[in-house]
């Protein structure tokens, strides 16, 4: 079990006691290809190091309360986690290559996907989008430097500032099936992927098998009705749900459920060999 109060070590310790802030040491180790991860956050972060199944890792991340949804009714979902859940968010973003959304969220949040809460890079920001629906004033769209990608279905119109890229993939019926979509992030060395929203975009991936691992953020609050949090095929009887390996970490008022879907993972990159 991760301590509660990680996010909030100071960085020499502070008066209550809590431990020296060993994120900035982690981070530059966790992008190297070797060495030791400092703990504690090895414990946390360090399965999302490296993929096993291909030189892909990918991660799915979903906030939700305790019945299962990321909104109320009427969408409103800020925030629907507390700020440890929020921190831990950040963290991921600055430990993966790019971040993905969907344009429904996109849309309805106009997210900055940067790294604000803690130390670390922002990573390069994709958008999917295959109708080209989202207009170019989007905040994900900001000049700060960082890699810009708007993934649309080729023959598709879609509006974008200079210097975003645009890149037009095969869709079927209005979407892109997640294995191209990961295909082309990887031929930009974009290769550790934080899939981040929305709940459907997510769920695709998921259903795709193209997840390594899924952050279920819990929040202490029941919604009783909105948006589900994963939207998945129906199955018939209890019985035929897959189960899978799942650690639970307590972050303050949240809980994390880190649920590894490797043995589901199906390969999209160059596939890991034994030595």
């Amino acid at each position: 079990m991760v301590p509660t109060h990680l996010h909030a070590a100071a960085a020499d310790g502070d008066a209550a006691g809590r431990p020296p802030d060993t994120w900035p040491q982690f981070l530059q180790t966790f992008r190297a290809p070797t060495g030791r991860l400092p703990a504690p956050w090895d414990d946390l972060f360090g399965p999302i190091r490296a993929g096993i199944i291909d030189d892909l890792l990918v991660v799915g991340q979903i906030g939700q309360s305790l019945d299962g949804r990321i909104a109320t009714a009427s969408g409103h979902s800020k925030y629907v986690n507390g700020p440890a859940g929020l921190t831990h968010l950040h963290r991921l973003r600055a430990l993966v290559d790019a971040v993905v959304i969907g344009v429904g969220t996109a849309l309805a949040d106009d997210p900055q996907l940067t790294v604000r809460r803690v130390t670390g890079p922002n990573p390069a920001r994709v958008i999917l989008d295959p109708r080209g629906r989202l207009p170019g004033s989007a905040r994900v769209f900001a000049n700060d430097g960082v890699c810009r990608l708007l993934l649309t279905a080729q023959g598709t119109q879609a509006p974008a500032p200079p210097g975003v890229e645009v890149v037009a993939l095969p869709a079927a019926s209005g979407h892109i099936s997640p294995p191209t979509i990961l295909a082309a992030l990887a031929e930009r060395g974009l290769q550790r992927v934080l899939i981040e929203g929305g709940a459907e975009t997510v769920s695709r991936f998921l259903i795709a098998g193209c997840l390594d691992r899924l952050h279920v953020l819990v929040a202490p609050i029941i919604l009783g009705a909105g948006q589900a949090s994963l939207v998945l095929p129906p199955i018939q009887r209890a019985d035929e749900a897959v189960r899978i390996p799942v650690r639970s970490i307590q972050l303050d008022g949240d809980l994390l459920l880190d649920c590894d879907l490797s043995a589901q993972r199906v390969p999209v990159g160059r596939a890991k060999t034994s030595t």
